[in-house]
């Protein structure tokens, strides 16, 4: 791959705002409100034990230790776009809206499903496959992405 200057298409996610498009993507810290998001990520990270999460540290294929690899999850784009939608939603009737150029991992299924139920709020995701809308916990998926 590297002779033939062959390059993976790295993940992002966007969102947006009041009219402004706000780009993330993996373990973004360039925003300008990234203490916020990652403050909010800490604060979602916390419920979720209360509701039993564990980290599916099995898509993570990187050769790091499972610790390494709870944080990549954590940090993944969409994730990241998710927490910036609850920080700045005035109207909690209105659906976050993210787009991935990828598909959803699996974690981030399962998290969002849970943010969703935490939040009492409707998440929109649309990934490179399909239009993912969670809402109480469940996604219109069915769970076959």
């Amino acid at each position: 791959m590297k002779s033939k200057d062959v390059r993976k298409t790295p993940g992002f996610s966007y969102i947006e705002e009041k009219g402004v498009i706000h780009k993330f993507y993996n373990a973004d810290k360039a925003h300008k409100h990234c203490k916020q998001i990652y403050g909010k990520l800490e604060e979602i990270r916390f419920k979720m034990k209360e509701f039993g999460y564990a980290a599916e540290t099995s898509f993570v294929l990187h050769d790091i230790g499972d610790e390494e690899k709870e944080n990549a999850l954590y940090q993944h784009s969409e994730k990241l776009a998710v927490a910036f939608g609850l920080i700045c939603a005035e109207d909690e009737a209105r659906p976050i809206q993210v787009i991935k150029n990828l598909r959803i991992c699996g974690d981030c299924h399962v998290v969002i499903k849970l943010i969703s139920k935490m939040y009492n709020r409707e998440i929109i995701v649309r990934d490179r496959v399909r239009f993912h809308r969670f809402k109480d916990g469940t996604c219109s998926c069915r769970d076959y992405w």
